[in-house]
């Protein structure tokens, strides 16, 4: 097997995940502009419709929050509405990523995908399936063996809503983050370091701090959340490069994301959301690894 050096000499097969962004403009300034450029669309531009809904809602102009998030419960906001827009930012980063990648690395979107072949669409539903089966059968026998600890909330019209929405939006919200951190700055750290190993721990440490000001961080401590976020990392980064593209830790992200976000909530959750169980008490080492 050839060695990472041996496969982006010059004259080789350069079509591969992280060979990929030696054809295009590889300079550290692009990665740091291609980075910041969606989070400030998303902030700045994507938080407009929150904020403004958020201040509407607001008692006496004081905002009520949660954990850091707002409290959409107690401002009175329509959960499934502020499910909305607390995703939209994340359509808007991943939209504006996709518009300015070509022109900063001069590459087609696509390789950060794979390297540059055809989207395998197969990957992404299967993976999504898999991480869909386990997590249903880990709810089912956490239910069975501690019904006092889960709580049906939502039957409703909702419940159907919400996870239309959840189809809809996570897969813009999972997705960035998916392209960002395993393909964009794998694939950034790859051309850095010239091997695997630094984008493998580079990128999960770096996802790990992007949750960082997550409630469940402020609730539980950062020491014992953040291990688990850059756990989570790896377990989506180590197929990426087994697999030479990210389509099996995308369709595993989509899915955590949407079940958590229709079928199981907690009080201190990031995404407030109507969903049909309610988790009383929260075990994180447990619950999150």
């Amino acid at each position: 097997m050839e060695t990472f050096e041996e496969a982006i000499t010059p004259g080789k097969a350069e079509d591969g995940f992280l060979t990929a962004p030696f054809k295009g403009k590889n300079a550290f300034w692009r990665y740091l502009v291609g980075s910041v450029i969606p989070f400030l669309a998303s902030n700045i531009i994507g938080a407009i419709p929150l904020v403004v809904i958020m201040f509407a809602a607001s008692k006496g102009g004081i905002l009520t929050t949660k954990g850091g998030m707002p409290d959409f419960a107690a401002m009175g906001v329509d959960l499934n509405l502020g499910f909305f827009l607390s995703v939209f930012p994340f359509i808007l980063a991943f939209l504006t990523f996709v518009y300015f990648f070509k022109p900063i690395h001069e590459r087609p979107f696509r390789t950060v995908i794979n390297g540059g072949k055809s989207i395998r669409w197969g990957r992404i539903f299967v993976s999504a399936g898999v991480w869909t089966l386990i997590s249903a059968g880990y709810l089912y026998f956490s239910i069975k063996a501690d019904p006092t600890n889960f709580t049906l909330v939502n039957t409703s019209h909702s419940l159907l809503i919400l996870a239309l929405l959840a189809v809809l939006l996570i897969p813009f919200q999972a997705g960035f983050e998916e392209v960002l951190f395993r393909g964009y700055l794998m694939q950034g750290f790859a051309v850095l370091a010239r091997n695997r190993w630094v984008p493998l721990v580079v990128t999960s440490l770096l996802f790990g701090m992007m949750h960082g000001l997550n409630p469940e961080v402020k609730e539980y401590g950062f020491m014992i959340m953040m291990p688990q976020y850059i756990f989570m990392g790896l377990i989506f980064a180590i197929p990426s490069l087994m697999d030479d593209g990210i389509e099996i830790a995308i369709g595993a992200h989509v899915a955590n994301n949407v079940f958590l976000s229709a079928l199981l909530t907690h009080k201190d959750s990031a995404l407030q959301t109507p969903a049909m169980y309610e988790q009383i008490n929260i075990y994180p080492w447990k619950e999150f690894a």
